[in-house]
């Protein structure tokens, strides 16, 4: 399960950074190093004060679906959309996504997907106006004249984000860049 929306202390800024947001990344990279594994994205489930979520038959659910996937061999959808390329064009860019179902869509009714943020060369990022065509994101900001890097989720508290296929499996967050990041000098150690 991939961690769920955490904010003990608010204040979600994307230009600092988000440690929870990095763990979630570290999180995503073992399915492409780790044979026989899944994720259940959690960041729409529970509440940004409780690192526990509530909603434990959603979790499950989810779970529950990789395993029909993946050890069943059932043909289920069984993950919400997940990054796979973007195409720049002039002021915006355009997302595509592997695992959309039966198309991508969001809750909201006006149709505009949150979550989404958006940085020149500067790195400074900004959140960005995304909506959805053609099974496609298209997301850009008026500060933004030559984007170069987007994140999606990037923060400790993702609950916002608001990107699903139509089974209903929120998109996994994500980034484009490969700039420094706040743990990228942290070790560990079992000590």
């Amino acid at each position: 399960m991939q961690l769920s929306s955490y904010d003990e202390f608010g204040g979600n800024n994307s230009n600092i950074g988000s440690k929870w947001a990095e763990l979630r990344e570290a999180q995503s990279y073992t399915l492409q190093t780790v044979s026989n594994t899944g994720m259940a994205v959690t960041t729409d489930i529970g509440n940004a004060k409780d690192i526990h979520p509530i909603n434990k038959q959603d979790v499950g659910k989810r779970l529950a679906a990789i395993a029909l996937k993946n050890i069943y061999k059932k043909d289920v959808v069984f993950s919400g959309p997940t990054y796979k390329s973007i195409e720049i064009k002039e002021n915006k860019v355009i997302i595509t996504f592997d695992n959309v179902g039966s198309g991508l869509m969001t809750p909201d009714k006006y149709g505009y997907i949150k979550g989404f943020e958006i940085a020149a060369a500067d790195k400074v990022f900004h959140f960005a106006k995304a909506y959805i065509k053609d099974n496609k994101v298209v997301l850009y900001n008026e500060n933004v004249s030559i984007p170069v890097a987007i994140r999606y989720g990037w923060a400790d508290d993702a609950g916002d984000c608001n990107l699903y296929n139509k089974e209903h499996f929120p998109a996994s967050p994500f980034r484009t860049d490969t700039w420094e990041t706040l743990t990228k000098d942290v070790k560990y150690s079992l000590d």
